[in-house]
């Protein structure tokens, strides 16, 4: 008979499956503090023991890291996502930019579809809440602040997919992004029209998600990453034109 005797769970394997889980969720995040110990062993329910074997396993298997003085944190796993060779090479080269703002239009409007589809009313709340803070950061003009919301923006379109290979892969991607390897997003932000451009896409983006229409949120999401590859490409021509400009009025001093 196919049956076999249950077998009882040690508390520690239980507190093992739980954190690993809450990782691969994209719940608790690489560098994130976990609770103290006895906080932590009093919100799962076991003792002292039994977290710190668990504790101990996570460590083993580098889902968990120990900082001497300031307790257990998330490994940061998606640091190795990319080798630092190339990264450098993406930093170095433009067409690493173009490329892969092409490979969010693909991702993000998947993503947008998936969650329009398979998200929680939660996870639309949460979007909806990160958009309201967008149009409350817009009137102070913040570049870093807006970029930073901008970045949550997708990144809870991505969360809400739930795809936890796109959600890992992604946050890894935005890494990159926020340490300006592929470019500068504060730039976007610098021009009055392109900024009220930007917050219109993105109402756009969170209007056709809270409707749950699929192909109005893959289609803005593909618009509003359109927009900003024009934007970076005519970004790149400015900056390139300076350069000549400037050339010119060296040589037209110099000959006096």
């Amino acid at each position: 008979m196919p049956f076999q005797k249950v077998v009882p769970e040690k508390l520690s394997t239980s507190v093992v499956k739980q954190i690993e889980l809450l990782i691969l969720r994209g719940v608790l995040r690489p560098g994130e503090r976990l609770p103290a110990e006895r906080e932590l062993a009093d919100k799962l329910g076991v003792s002292r023991p039994s977290l710190r074997e668990a504790i101990a396993e996570l460590q083993e298997r580098g889902l968990l890291s120990a900082k001497a003085g300031a307790g257990v944190f998330v490994a940061d796993v998606l640091g190795n996502a990319f080798a630092p060779a190339l990264v450098k090479l993406f930093a170095a080269h433009e067409d690493a930019v173009f490329d892969y703002v092409s490979f969010r239009k693909d991702m993000e409007g998947l993503a947008a579809e998936r969650a329009a589809v398979y998200a929680s009313d939660t996870d639309l709340q949460v979007i909806d809440s990160v958009f309201k803070k967008m149009e409350a950061a817009h009137p102070k003009r913040n570049p870093a602040d807006e970029a930073h919301l901008d970045a949550e923006f997708h990144l809870a379109i991505i969360e809400a997919s739930h795809n936890v290979i796109m959600l890992h892969m992604m946050r890894s991607m935005y890494d990159l992004l926020r340490e300006g390897v592929f470019y500068n997003r504060s730039m976007l932000f610098k021009h009055r029209a392109t900024r009220s451009e930007l917050l219109d896409q993105h109402r756009l983006i969170n209007d056709a998600l809270q409707a749950r229409d699929a192909k109005a949120a893959r289609a803005a999401v593909e618009e509003h990453l359109t927009f900003v590859e024009h934007s970076l490409t005519d970004h790149s021509k400015s900056l390139r034109n300076e350069v000549v400009a400037r050339q010119r009025l060296e040589h037209e001093q110099a000959r006096g």
